[in-house]
């Protein structure tokens, strides 16, 4: 008997990105200049932390940072065999989120977009990893006791930040952060990207 058949996984991409470190600091910096204009910031999912207003897009240091992952976003857009011949691929909104000691992100998703992303600038020993829980409501609300989790049986799985690494998920996937337990800056820039059909 051969293994079981996939059907409707839910797809979660995680990469380290090569030479990230020069664009890593640009970006640091204008993350920092925005947080020294604005302490306060606003309130979304965040607990304790800082949470910016969204990027001018067309900032010098932001245009870098996305191209810089734009290669993985391509690979992701290939993987799902999405039509862009039909389709505008665009970042609808891009923020950071500064989480220093006992700082974390109440569970949530993003709606009105199609995938969404975490991407570490800083990311300390004990920072908090990005959890996400099964969207299925089925096995959400009746399952079986099991011996351990694994790759089928799983209700939550987690991502242990580094820096450089891109995570990108649907923006339906519910996720949160654990509290960072480091006393050093957890730093992450979310975006989310739709696609918009052309019209003709």
């Amino acid at each position: 008997m051969s293994g079981p058949n996939l059907f409707f996984s839910t797809p979660v991409w995680t990469s380290k990105l090569d030479n990230y470190e020069e664009t890593n600091e640009k970006i640091y910096t204008y993350i920092k200049s925005l947080q020294a204009q604005d302490n306060k910031g606003v309130i979304r999912s965040n607990v304790k932390g800082w949470h910016s207003q969204d990027f001018n897009l067309k900032e010098r240091n932001v245009v870098d940072f996305i191209n810089m992952i734009s290669p993985k976003i391509n690979q992701l857009l290939n993987d799902m065999d999405w039509d862009i011949k039909n389709q505008f691929v665009k970042i609808s909104s891009m923020w950071s989120i500064i989480n220093t000691g006992g700082a974390s992100n109440a569970r949530h998703h993003h709606g009105n977009s199609d995938i969404s992303a975490a991407y570490y600038v800083r990311a300390p020993i004990n920072c908090g990893d990005i959890v996400f829980y099964d969207p299925r409501p089925a096995p959400v609300f009746s399952h079986p006791r099991t011996n351990k989790p694994n790759s089928l049986n799983a209700m939550v799985n987690s991502i242990t930040p580094v820096e450089g690494g891109l995570v990108l998920f649907p923006s339906y996937l519910d996720h949160s952060v654990n509290e960072n337990f480091s006393n050093e800056e957890r730093i992450v820039i979310s975006f989310n990207i739709n696609l918009v059909l052309k019209r003709n």
